[in-house]
């Protein structure tokens, strides 16, 4: 392939490279979920001689059609069926194929759009009908193509300007959002003239298209075991995983597998097993990056997946826990309480983490460039130094960190150690975190209306909460009204049943709960809308977790503590569900669920009131069972069929923060 002249022997070469990557890519391509054959893909006129843009969108899953002006373009759009995924693409569009992978096929987003191409779901079709109409912007044909200072003239549709880049701006402008990828250094454009084409093919033969989609499968903020241990070897197994025709959520399942055969090893109490639980937790990790890298590298993002990987995590860390527990039963040594502690104890981090976030007003454009002031300001200047940055990404204790940390344990130590060794990591963890959260929020305004709904539904307060609640005065009170008196309720309930005369509870513990349920009821009269008020609810799952914890550990009755377990392991279940379901946009569970499940304050008096009913003997931790068990049944059930419902959001966590 030596044409004699340098210039065009590197064009004749670049051209040849790519016609190859693109028969590689639709070898090798897995077509992203929302995108299939059915899938179309208009170009505005003939490509010109010796485009690759049909082979592209061919090897992403798209049929091709060809019209011929914008009359073409929306007669083509009228003619697919109403179902399907439609694109509209120039036909002069030179880049490479992952940009129009990241523009055309992500199911995530109802209208997308890279430089040169646009892509419409089904429910935004309507919007892409009226962009096109003849009175509007968009739908107005321009003159030919006058021949540019660079060389002659590409042969074009007829519109001067590109169509894709008129119609998403028209999109834009009627109110329907656009996602536009960050294409980093992939190249997306449409060339005007010969010279241009020759400038744009010339800068996409210099990038490598497969590295950056390697790279772009990784979070772009990790923590440090996960971005420096795992992530160099765990793309490369994400990419294997697509090639092979694998989905996310098969990894995500094999994670959760792996995570469960651990616990097994775990529950057998001897050294073997303890070393072979340590080293499948550190497998179930792996995988469980493995499968948010595939779907990134593959574009294979669902709502079915999203909760899977959202719930997983959390089933499989909690039933490691029992299983350590349980091989420590086997040696004679009850650690239980120190399970349940550690769950608490990172359920409550979560709910803090979360509640925060509910809390940050919207980014305000008019407020970009101003400097932020207290622990924001300090945190910046802090993200300016490399070391600094990764050392508090550790002492945060992500789930990388923290799961490498449990299994080395596991392996050398004992499951006492195990969970002595957690606890002490989690809490200092924790301490860090909410301090710094509690210090930046003396300069936050408030959640607002969409925060103050969003902390309510995560409160869970049932019906005695909110009897509460209607009678009480619903003046805001001071800044800390709310927050004070959630730490009241919880103060006072936990003091008494560590303090109180009767270890077994007895009803003087269900008074203690009433006085937990009077005040939570108070906390929530005014709605949440204060700085601090996203404090509420981890202090009202501190309230209801301890007191299961407490109840069963001091109650003496066998088998208590891990009924506790399993009750407290349901509800945790039912607070995440909710987190994912407000993240999503989707609001809080339905409220015949919260009022089936009775509310935090509900659980809470009737743990009390099994505890004074059967101090002695098996009652308690058969009634610990039954909540557990009907808790879990509602829950599992009602987010099951939320979560593959047509109506479930797609909560996917592509920010790299800690979980």
């Amino acid at each position: 392939m030596n044409s004699g002249f340098p210039g065009v022997n590197a064009m004749l070469a670049a051209r040849w490279s790519s016609d190859n990557l693109c028969r590689r890519a639709a070898a090798e391509t897995v077509l992203p979920q929302g995108v299939s054959s059915l899938s179309t893909a208009i170009l505005t006129g003939a490509p010109p001689p010796g485009a690759s843009i049909e082979r592209d969108l061919r090897a992403l899953g798209f049929t091709v059609r060809v019209a011929d002006g914008n009359g073409g373009v929306a007669r083509a759009i009228a003619a697919v069926p109403a179902a399907e995924r439609v694109a509209v693409v120039d036909a002069r569009f030179t880049g490479h194929l992952h940009s129009l992978r990241l523009g055309l096929t992500d199911p995530r987003f109802p209208a997308a759009a890279v430089p040169g191409a646009l892509t419409v779901l089904p429910g935004a079709r309507g919007a892409l009908t009226a962009a096109l109409a003849p009175g509007s912007a968009a739908g107005r044909d321009g003159a030919a193509i006058a021949p540019g200072g660079g060389g002659r003239s590409v042969a074009a549709p007829p519109a001067t300007d590109c169509l894709p880049d008129r119609l998403a701006a028209g999109l834009a402008a009627a109110g329907t959002p656009v996602h536009a990828p960050d294409l980093g250094t992939l190249v997306a454009t449409v060339p005007t003239t010969e010279a241009a084409r020759a400038e744009a093919e010339a800068a996409v033969a210099a990038v490598d298209d497969e590295a950056v989609r390697l790279r772009s499968a990784v979070k772009s903020r990790d923590g440090f075991f996960t971005t420096h241990f795992v992530s160099p070897y765990s793309r490369h197994l994400a990419r294997w995983c697509a090639r092979r025709g694998l989905t996310p959520n098969q990894v995500t399942t094999a994670s959760l597998v792996t995570a469960l055969i651990a616990a097994g090893c775990a529950a057998t109490g001897t050294r073997p097993g303890m070393i072979a639980a340590g080293a499948l937790l550190l497998v179930s990790f792996v995988l469980d990056c493995v499968d948010g890298q595939l779907a990134r590298y593959s574009l294979q993002f669902s709502t079915l997946g999203a909760w899977l990987d959202a719930t997983f995590d959390r089933a499989k860390e909690y039933a490691f826990y029992a299983g350590l527990a349980l091989g420590a039963a086997r040696g004679d040594d009850d650690v239980w309480a120190l399970a349940l502690g550690a769950m608490v104890l990172q359920t409550a981090r979560h709910v803090v983490d979360f509640a925060f976030t509910f809390t940050l007003p919207a980014p305000d454009p008019a407020a970009q460039g101003a400097a932020p002031g207290g622990a924001t300001a300090l945190s910046g200047r802090l993200d300016r130094i490399a070391w600094t940055v990764w050392l508090r990404r550790v002492i945060v204790l992500p789930i990388g960190e923290r799961w490498a940390l449990i299994a080395v344990l596991t392996a050398l130590t004992t499951p006492r150690v195990t969970f002595t060794v957690l606890l002490i990591a989690s809490g200092c963890a924790a301490c860090y975190t909410t301090a710094g959260r509690l210090l930046r929020s003396r300069r936050l305004p408030g959640g607002g209306p969409e925060g103050a709904r969003a902390l309510a539904g995560l409160a869970d307060s049932g019906p005695v909460a909110e009897a509460v609640a209607r009678v009480a005065p619903r003046s805001p009170g001071g800044p800390l009204a709310a927050p004070l008196w959630a730490a009241a309720g919880t103060a006072g309930l936990l003091g008494w049943l560590l303090f109180g005369p009767d270890d077994r509870g007895g009803w003087t513990a269900v008074l203690a709960a009433a006085w937990y349920a009077l005040c939570a009821g108070l906390a929530i009269a005014a709605p949440l809308s204060r700085p601090f008020d996203w404090l509420v609810p981890p202090l009202l799952r501190c309230g209801e977790y301890l007191a299961v914890l407490i109840l069963a550990a001091r109650g003496g009755v066998n088998g208590a503590l891990p009924a506790a377990f399993f009750l407290v392991a349901a509800c945790a279940y039912h607070h995440y569900d909710t987190v994912y379901r407000l993240r999503g946009g989707a609001g809080a569970p339905p409220r015949r669920l919260v009022l089936a499940t009775g509310g935090h304050e509900g659980r809470v008096l009737a743990v009390t009131a099994a505890a004074a009913l059967w101090a002695s003997g098996q009652g308690f931790t058969t009634a610990l069972t039954v909540l557990g068990g009907a808790t879990a049944l509602l829950v599992l059930g009602e987010s099951i069929r939320f979560w593959v419902s047509s109506q479930a959001p797609a909560v996917h966590d592509e920010t790299g923060e800690p979980a």
